[in-house]
């Protein structure tokens, strides 16, 4: 008997020859795709829509670099769908006025969908599925965003997991799920397709910085994430992943994760195509490398959990007495200012906040390094931080945002404690030792000696002359002391209860 996390599709849904509407949001793709799976199996056409509401998405309507992928991923999921007889219907508007308009155009008598876990989303789909079905109108929703449904994963005690470890070790003593079936070559459409508005009403074309950093290196939509699937296990990156994931300067990670955010490609997908490569090596699932890579799903999956557990979290701190931690000031914003615009004085944090300018994307270890500076030498909230990084990510996604910042700030579940205060210099040193890292987004450091290129200031007057680096001119002066900035932060932290001693 299988558990019941499994039952994503009920063995005899109703069936109707009349059009059920398929409601796209953040599972743009065709395969693995349990809504797209069920619909077909009604027997009438498939009308696939999506709808643009930014009111509907509460506080975290997708901004900036999330706009900017998310047009360019809807223009292939409807090339995708146009391939196949059909095409994709977009609409913008208030979601449930739009919906109920579409299936009276089409007379659709049914609504199928992927569930999301954003609490402002959770609300509104929980009053839509209820109006519809008391309006005559079939609403069923799926799991296709996750491997388990955050509401049947529970500790021994009932209630939810609050740390990673015990929480992935329940997970993989589950079954994991295989990739939704489901015939995709043709999807039957409708007599007569309902107006729509055209891609270009649904926002600004342009990322709003820099538009030709991302295209160069994105490839929005479902063939774009198989192909860098593709390239990271056939590649042999992942064999190695173990060792190379925190080194920003090499190819060591996936890049999957603006792909998993917007549903181009799932979850159980990527564990099948690891799993397939293990056993055609003799191996499950193949090396340590594989195995460190499917944790960090497993961290998507713990964050999806405790945004669902604890739906405050985007902006209150989940440890309680972190509401009273004392923040220093910042008036005018010059902090907040430099940090963002990588002018902090420490070659590793800027190197991070400019590469997430240019490419709408940051290597995690620096997030970690760039979100420690922020709210612990800087002793800004970390919620400012967590907004930045909402409107410069292309793989903005509140659960992972939330909890990465919670972490690193030492306010949420799992964190590490606030005493580890990240040292910019040290950091760099272990993980960018050779400076290629910085050297790529830092063009001004380059020709200092690898030994001085995380701490310019320590350099002797003649190197930063050979290596025409003018400190306060050329590149800035380090906003703060990190000795000084550490001390200041754990007497601040002190206030709310006693602390401790480390660093990192």
């Amino acid at each position: 008997m299988r558990p019941a996390c499994f039952a994503d599709v009920p063995v005899s849904p109703r069936t109707s020859s009349t059009p059920v509407l398929l409601w796209f949001r953040q599972d743009l793709r065709l395969a693995d795709n349990p809504a797209l799976a069920a619909a077909p199996a009604r027997g009438g056409a498939v009308v696939p829509v999506f709808v643009l509401d930014e009111a509907g998405e509460g506080r975290w309507a997708p901004d900036g670099a999330s706009r900017w992928w998310l047009r360019r991923s809807l223009a292939a999921l409807d090339a995708e769908l146009r391939r196949r007889g059909s095409r994709l219907v977009f609409a913008r508007g208030e979601t449930g006025a739009e919906l109920r308009r579409l299936a009276k155009a089409t007379r659709a008598d049914a609504v199928y969908w992927n569930d999301r876990y954003e609490p402002a989303v959770r609300a509104r789909d929980a009053a839509l599925k209820t109006a519809f079905e008391a309006e005559g109108l079939e609403a069923r929703s799926f799991n296709g965003a996750l491997l388990f449904s955050p509401d049947l994963v529970r500790n021994k005690r009932g209630g939810p997991f609050l740390v990673f470890t015990p929480f992935w070790r329940h997970c993989t003593g589950l079954r994991f799920p295989g990739p939704a079936g489901g015939d995709v070559s043709a999807i039957p459409a409708p007599a007569r397709w309902p107006k729509g508005v055209g891609l270009e009403e649904l926002g600004p074309a342009r990322y709003i910085r820099r538009d030709a950093g991302p295209a160069k290196i994105w490839t929005p939509g479902e063939a774009g994430a198989r192909a860098r699937l593709g390239e990271f296990l056939k590649g042999g990156a992942i064999h190695a992943y173990d060792e190379r994931r925190d080194s920003p300067g090499e190819s060591g990670t996936s890049r999957l994760s603006p792909h998993l955010h917007w549903g181009e490609i799932g979850p159980r997908q990527v564990v099948a195509a690891v799993r397939a490569l293990g056993k055609a090596a003799g191996l499950d699932p193949v090396s340590n490398g594989a195995r460190v890579f499917l944790a960090g799903l497993g961290w998507r999956e713990f964050a999806h959990h405790l945004l669902y557990h604890f739906p405050d979290t985007p902006e209150r701190p989940l440890r309680a007495e972190f509401g009273r931690f004392p923040w220093a000031e910042d008036a005018e914003g010059r902090k907040l200012r430099a940090w963002r615009e990588g002018r902090t004085g420490y070659p590793i944090v800027d190197a991070g906040m400019r590469e997430l300018r240019a490419t709408g994307w940051m290597h995690n270890r620096v997030r970690m390094i760039a979100a420690s500076f922020l709210a612990k030498h800087l002793r800004l909230p970390w919620q400012a931080g967590a907004a930045w990084f909402w409107d410069t990510l292309v793989d903005a996604d509140l659960a992972d945002n939330t909890l990465g910042w919670q972490w690193t700030a030492g306010c949420g579940a799992d964190a590490a404690p606030y005493f580890r205060v990240f040292s910019p210099v040290a950091q760099g040193e272990r993980f960018d030792a050779a400076g290629r890292y910085v050297r790529a987004w830092v063009p001004e450091l380059a020709k200092l000696p690898d030994n001085y290129i995380h701490s310019p200031w320590a350099a002797p007057g003649e190197a930063l002359t050979e290596a025409g680096v003018r400190l306060g001119e050329t590149y800035p002066r380090s906003m703060v002391d990190h000795a000084a900035a550490r001390a200041e932060a754990l007497a601040a932290f002190k206030t709310l209860r006693g602390g401790g001693t480390g660093d990192a």
